[in-house]
């Protein structure tokens, strides 16, 4: 059938309300954050993952981040979402404040500044047929599934209850139903699963075969990604940082989840977000305040000794 994406919704301009919070106290979940005098110098780029991490408790972008991008790009620093969401969605959700903003997509696979393509790392299409035939199994057997095969134009999912459709809506504002989802005319750079029960219970088990040549991640409680070998957050950002000459000392990285892992290790100021994975905590360097706490901001508004107003 021709291609036909989802007509976006109108997007929200990013907020600019009042001013973060005051520097945040021990007791908000920071480990480690050093004063601002003794913070990080020369930071020149910060790379934040989405949800549970950037996105409040409601999924929304915190309160204040318009005015603190506008900080950024005046000091020459460059803000970049690394997210497992999709390009199309990134680019609504910053829709007014995106420009010179590089969107790391699909947990490393799709790298867009501008509108214009950085970085890709498209699958084999015999990899993503076998991945679809083994969600159809476990559907056939009960499990409650669904595969979304994640292209650069689209997303393609073949299950069409509105329960499923409810949960690719969030995270794949471009996307469409398909008979085939192994035969799309696409670039396809991602096969992400969703399990309406744990995903580390059912999903994860059942792609662990494609581990052996490919990158199987657990990316939330519900969520499987399978990838190639050498797609990751981090392989992305390390593309990027010789592209432009930024160093790790130069680099600061927020996170929850294990898709984050390989982010963390790129940049000297790594932030595992309070109540993150025990996985994410152990690995990077300090500990900024959750999500639900405007950690992502306030740790930036701190270090970087932003002004209030």
């Amino acid at each position: 059938m021709p291609f036909s994406p989802a007509t976006p919704a109108t997007p929200s301009p990013v907020p600019s309300p009042p001013a973060p919070d005051a520097p945040y106290p021990a007791e908000s979940g920071g480990r480690d954050i050093p004063a601002p005098a003794d913070g990080p110098a020369g930071i020149r780029l910060i790379v934040t993952d989405m949800d549970g991490t950037l996105l409040d408790g409601a999924g929304r972008l915190p309160a204040g981040l318009g005015r603190v991008l506008e900080r950024l790009r005046e000091r020459g620093v460059l803000f970049s979402p690394a997210s497992g969401r999709q390009y199309a969605t990134l680019a609504q959700q910053f829709a007014g404040a995106d420009e010179g903003m590089v969107f790391i997509a699909e947990n490393g696979t799709y790298v867009v500044r501008d509108g214009v393509e950085l970085s890709s790392d498209p699958m084999d299409p015999g990899v993503v047929a076998r991945v679809v035939e083994t969600v159809r199994r476990l559907t056939a057997g009960g499990a409650d599934v669904g595969a979304v095969v994640c292209g650069k134009r689209s997303a393609h999912v073949e299950r069409t209850d509105e329960a499923f459709l409810a949960e690719v809506r969030k995270y794949y504002v471009a996307h469409r139903v398909v008979e085939d989802a192994t035969a799309v005319d696409d670039d396809v750079i991602k096969v992400a699963v969703f399990d309406f029960g744990p995903a580390a219970r059912t999903t994860a088990p059942a792609l662990e075969p494609f581990a052996d040549t490919h990158k199987v991640v657990v990316s939330s409680e519900h969520w499987v990604d399978v990838m190639n070998r050498t797609a990751n957050k981090g392989a992305a950002i390390r593309r990027l940082q010789r592209d432009l000459g930024i160093t790790p000392a130069q680099t600061m990285a927020f996170g929850d989840y294990l898709n984050d892992l390989e982010m963390l290790d790129t940049a000297e100021w790594s932030f595992a977000m309070a109540g993150a994975h025990p996985d994410v905590v152990a690995r990077a360097r300090h500990l900024a305040p959750a999500h639900t706490d405007n950690g992502v901001l306030r740790t930036i508004t701190r270090l970087l000794d932003l002004p209030a107003e």
